[in-house]
């Protein structure tokens, strides 16, 4: 992502984006519609990002549902899931990082992340995860426009 000015803060220059897959990008192990065309244009100028989805991908269906999209799948194991994407997220580099997740072992990563987006899906979103976060987005299709239409972040976070 270009480098994001919101006045009062310092400046995101996002290079990653660490996304969750059950309950975020998909529900009951299907990747929700629209999602799929906006990662492929994050991955593109001017964005540019480089996209990760670490799950433990409890349906047993996030390799199918992401082949052919441009990002790097990481299937957890079952313990200290939370403790696991912290540490994918700081080997990345947090300060170049957007995680985006729903899940109690989502609020972590969203905490450490330069910008931390929890979102409201079909599963619903765990409390400790929204307090970790920076944004909260109604859904995932919002919570990617934000970073495909980046004065609406602006909007949000401004002070």
């Amino acid at each position: 992502m270009a480098l994001c000015v919101i006045p009062g803060q310092c400046p995101l220059e996002i290079r990653h984006m660490v996304l969750d897959y059950n309950g975020t990008l998909a529900a009951d192990g299907t990747l929700a519609p629209g999602v799929a065309e906006r990662l492929r244009e994050l991955a593109l100028p001017p964005h540019s990002l480089t996209l990760h989805v670490i799950t433990a991908d409890t349906m047993g269906t996030a390799q199918r549902q992401l082949e052919g999209l441009p990002c790097e799948l990481s299937i957890l194991g079952p313990n200290e899931q939370d403790q696991a994407k912290l540490e994918f997220i700081q080997s990345l580099g947090v300060e170049q990082a957007v995680a985006i997740g729903n899940g109690q072992n989502d609020h972590l990563m969203l905490a450490a992340a330069a910008l931390g987006i929890a979102v409201i899906g079909e599963e619903g979103t765990a409390a400790q995860t929204i307090l970790a976060s920076r944004v909260v987005c109604r859904d995932i299709l919002s919570a990617l426009d934000l970073l495909l239409k980046p004065k609406r972040l602006i909007a949000t976070l401004r002070r």
